[in-house]
């Protein structure tokens, strides 16, 4: 029997699933023509020739998003309904964007040094204010979305971010190669500022019903003393945080690809446009599959084929001969990074009750935060050191540390819960 609080959920379902997948394919919309997989990194290295700094712009926008969820999650775990909080905590993960276009058009003006330390500043500020919105965000669409459809509604909202992505990816390239710079980076970075703001407009259509049954202790506990006794009580949630942290490394080489291609293969700005496109297409097909096909066999099967993914990707970049290679290899990019943030973000929300889910999405993301800004750092400092192949080498290595610690030591948190209260009804 569904309750008052579920009974709203459905029947706003339509409504709500409108309005999300509207929000995602405008953010993506956005995204394309700022992209942190190649846009970006292009744009900082205008100003820089280190790979290290090249290869921080994807790290500080993943850190930033995942480091602030477990200091945020007592407090969201305390909310009857996040909606607010999003919608005031986003802006900061929006704003930043008009930042990037007016030191693009200042560049001139204000020197390479300082442009680039701008830069910084506002990605910084960009990959925070996203982690401050991320737990409230994803406990709103985990308590909008029934359990049963969570997998494929993230995979399709990440899909269409994706596939509206390709197609803005595609113009931006053609804008940096007709446009003169950092003219040109100017405008990718206005048309991103006007389709974030659209987007967030749609996001602020959410229906999200108050939980007034929800039981909320009157005593605030501390967010790290609930962490300590999720991690004492569910070794099956450690290993899958010991996977996620060595992911970060397994794929470090993924910042470097563009690069690679730039340096290696004299990549144009149109074919950049072109392997993002083939990125996005690639998680476009890989959410919407991936997720329709792990609500019904489970996330684990999942994140087991990025992990292969990844090491395949990491193979044919150490071994590449032409840019055309370059096509493969960010198709199975695009698979091994929507395993890793899509899949492993759904397969978190399985861990645990309701009332623990703030708590468990903080720990998946912020214990992750440390291998995310290392991997880079790790990874750019061999780049500069001793060139790029080495990097994919070690990439490949540690693709097969974490193919093997899910294959054989993490479990299905579904599965197992769903075989406890078929246990307890044995008993009973």
């Amino acid at each position: 029997m569904l309750t008052s609080l579920e009974k709203d959920i459905r029947q706003n379902l339509k409504h709500n699933i409108a309005a999300n997948m509207a929000d995602g394919a405008l953010f993506g919309l956005a995204l394309g023509f700022a992209s942190f997989g190649t846009i970006l990194p292009l744009f900082v290295a205008s100003m820089t020739h280190s790979a290290l700094l090249i290869g921080l712009v994807p790290a500080i926008h993943a850190v930033g998003w995942q480091l602030p969820q477990l200091f945020t999650a007592s407090y969201v775990s305390r909310l009857r309904s996040y909606k607010r909080s999003v919608l005031l905590m986003t802006v900061h993960e929006r704003i930043p964007f008009l930042g990037l276009a007016i030191v693009a058009l200042l560049l001139p003006f204000i020197g390479l040094q300082t442009g680039l330390i701008v830069t910084f500043i506002l990605l910084v500020w960009q990959g925070l204010g996203g982690g401050f919105t991320a737990n409230a965000w994803v406990s709103m669409i985990s308590k909008i979305i029934p359990p049963e459809y969570r997998g494929t509604f993230f995979g399709f909202q990440a899909g269409l971010a994706n596939l509206f992505i390709s197609g803005a990816a595609i113009g931006a390239g053609y804008l940096l190669e007709y446009l003169d710079a950092p003219f040109n980076f100017a405008i990718c970075f206005f048309i991103a500022s006007f389709f974030f703001s659209v987007s967030w407009f749609a996001l602020a259509l959410t229906r999200e019903p108050e939980d007034t049954e929800k039981i909320i202790p009157e005593e605030k506990t501390h967010f790290w003393d609930d962490s300590k006794k999720i991690l004492r009580k569910d070794p099956n949630f450690n290993w899958f945080l010991g996977a996620r942290f060595i992911s970060q490394f397994a794929t470090m080489g993924f910042s470097f690809y563009i690069i690679y291609a730039l340096r290696e293969f004299n990549m144009t700005a149109v074919i950049a446009g072109y392997l993002t496109a083939t990125l996005t297409i690639a998680q476009t097909v890989a959410n919407i599959s991936m997720g329709w096909i792990g609500d019904k066999i489970g996330h684990r099967a999942m994140l087991i084929l990025g992990g292969v993914a990844a090491l395949l990707s990491a193979i044919l970049a150490w071994n590449a001969a032409s840019i055309v290679w370059f096509y493969p290899i960010f198709i199975l990019t695009g698979i091994a990074n929507v395993s890793i943030w899509t899949i492993g973000m759904t397969m978190t929300v399985d861990f645990g009750t309701e009332s623990e889910r703030p708590i468990y999405v903080g720990l998946s993301q912020t214990l992750t935060a440390p291998a995310t800004i290392l991997a880079p750092l790790f990874g750019g400092f061999i780049v500069d050191a001793a060139g790029f192949i080495p990097t994919f080498i070690i990439s490949t290595a540690l693709s097969l540390v974490m193919i093997f610690i899910l294959v054989f030591l993490v479990k299905d948190p579904r599965t197992r819960r769903q075989q406890t209260i078929d246990d307890g009804q044995l008993t009973t």
